[in-house]
């Protein structure tokens, strides 16, 4: 058995893409500059693999201050960093284990395929009903594969049966990172890393598994500290232990995975990485992805902030500086509670915009919604389908989106430049792409159609003309998003008294 094999820091265990092809790195060799990307066989694994080494950086080098923040340390120092850390990220072994439970845990091990996020459970396999999520792919792990499948299992862990809990973000969390232009790979990485100090040897029981395991059978839960360092965000953030685990090794592969319920319950941590919103209870809470595309209506609260929405922190405090131009990926798991639904990854540009630019993009991303409502509405009634949720409706209210995305996005930037908000040429753009979307696919083969049927998709266009033109209670909710002035109203017929 080769139980003293893979240490997380000393050996080489990331597969990355090189300009010179595929290869197999340590963490310090992130540092080269002609390594372009991480190369897991999952998407959530590459996900998961930026964080992971955004947290070892923040660990042990992280930037002191932003003076820093667009000149990360080279391989060596890197590596002489990293050194310290090295007894703690033995993935297997004696004494304490890589993002395992702190002692050694009995028990029937199941499937190490119970890692992956989009693995059937017990109760979905035994029920014959794993459609969506996959049950018996991985019988045995690599020691890599295994120890990148756990990590992210522990930093997005979803609801899991009970006394199973969730990340520290709760379930599926959308991840955000910042990435520079023309940044490398651990350019990238380093930009999302937060200023603070080096974790000492001697403070290795900051993790998680270095101690004994903080468990929640009475729903005890864990805090974060008021502050670690200089009000630097505490090291658990980046390598949150919600799940009870220990591998089970056979020669150099991990065969089974002893679990345990009731591991530590993090409660109102907020995490650099992701977004948050305040709900009608004052609670702090973290945005969680949406199946389907990530685009601009979704970016109220994401890189939008206004009011009870509130930015990533990695992108708040590179805003407005004087570094090179960003971008922010958008990624993780949509979730159905414990079912997977999509998994999300996307590069939203970043605009530097005034206080007041930002307010009115905000607006414009309200109006868009209201307008998408207004389109899938009339294509539901001139088509005559039941819901407005999927369908031939739920298509158009996509393609508005899409349609209207460069438009947006064109405005956004000439906002960025010092333009004023054109509030009215933006209701304008809504409604040239709104017209024609409705008339392809409501009009088409108007003369073919009953007469009843013609009539509602007539009258359905007018409603939508209606919308964007200021008439009716849609209209005055998309006027007041854009302040703009609603044209004179018809007057209303008075009842006549009926005696």
């Amino acid at each position: 058995m080769f139980f003293d094999l893979l240490n997380l820091i000393s050996d080489p265990w990331i597969p990355v893409r090189r300009t010179t092809g595929p290869e197999t790195i340590r963490p310090d060799q992130i540092a080269d500059p002609d390594v372009l990307g991480f190369d897991w066989p999952r998407p959530d694994l590459n996900l998961a693999c930026h964080e992971l080494m955004i947290g070892l950086a923040y660990l042990a080098c992280p930037p002191e201050d932003e003076s820093q923040r667009y000149t990360p340390p080279g391989q060596q120092a890197l590596r002489g960093a990293l050194a310290r850390l090295a007894p703690a990220f033995n993935l297997l072994g004696k004494g304490p284990l890589f993002m395992q439970e702190f002692e050694l845990l009995e028990g029937e091990p199941k499937s190490p395929d119970m890692l992956f996020i989009d693995a059937s459970g017990d109760s979905t396999a035994k029920k014959n009903a794993d459609l969506m999520v996959k049950r018996d792919r991985y019988t045995t792990l690599p020691l890599p594969l295994a120890a990148m499948a756990l990590y992210t299992l522990q930093d997005f862990a979803p609801s899991g049966g009970a006394g199973n809990r969730t990340s520290m973000r709760g379930g599926g969390p959308m991840v955000t990172l910042v990435r520079p232009e023309g940044a490398s790979l651990w350019g990238a990485i380093w930009a999302n890393v937060p200023c603070g100090e080096a974790l000492r040897e001697e403070e290795l029981d900051a993790l998680p598994w270095m101690r004994p395991t903080v468990t929640s059978e009475k729903g005890e839960v864990v805090a974060p500290p008021e502050t670690f360092g200089n009000a630097s965000p505490d090291p658990e953030m980046f390598f949150g232990q919600p799940r009870r685990l220990r591998l089970v090794a056979d020669d150099s592969e991990v065969t089974g995975v002893i679990q345990r319920p009731y591991g530590t319950n993090y409660a109102t941590w907020v995490h650099d990485l992701s977004p948050y919103y305040v709900d009608a209870k004052d609670q702090i809470l973290p945005v969680h992805p949406k199946a389907g595309s990530f685009g601009y209506r979704n970016w109220r609260g994401v890189i939008l902030q206004q009011d009870r929405r509130k930015r990533p922190a990695c992108l708040t405090r590179l805003l407005g500086g004087s570094g090179p131009r960003l971008s922010l990926i958008v990624a993780g798991w949509a979730m159905d509670n414990m079912k997977p639904l999509d998994f999300l990854w996307s590069e939203q540009p970043i605009f530097s915009l005034s206080d007041e630019a930002e307010a009115a993009a905000y607006a414009m991303v309200e109006a868009a919604e209201l307008a998408s409502f207004a389109i899938a509405a009339s294509v539901k009634d001139g088509v005559g389908e039941e819901d407005l949720s999927k369908g031939t409706a739920a298509s158009a209210r996509q393609t508005f989106f899409t349609l209207t995305e460069p438009l947006f996005l064109h405005r956004i930037e000439e906002m960025s430049t010092g333009a004023l908000p054109d509030h009215a040429g933006w209701l304008a753009d809504m409604r040239d792409v709104a017209l024609p979307l409705f008339d392809a696919r409501v009009l088409t083969g108007l003369d073919t159609l009953q007469a009843t049927r013609r009539e509602k998709a007539v009258a359905a266009r007018k409603t939508l003309l209606w919308a964007f033109g200021g008439y009716g209670s849609l209209a005055r909710k998309i006027y007041a998003a854009l302040s703009l002035k609603l044209p004179p109203q018809p007057a209303r017929k008075k009842k006549e008294n009926v005696q």
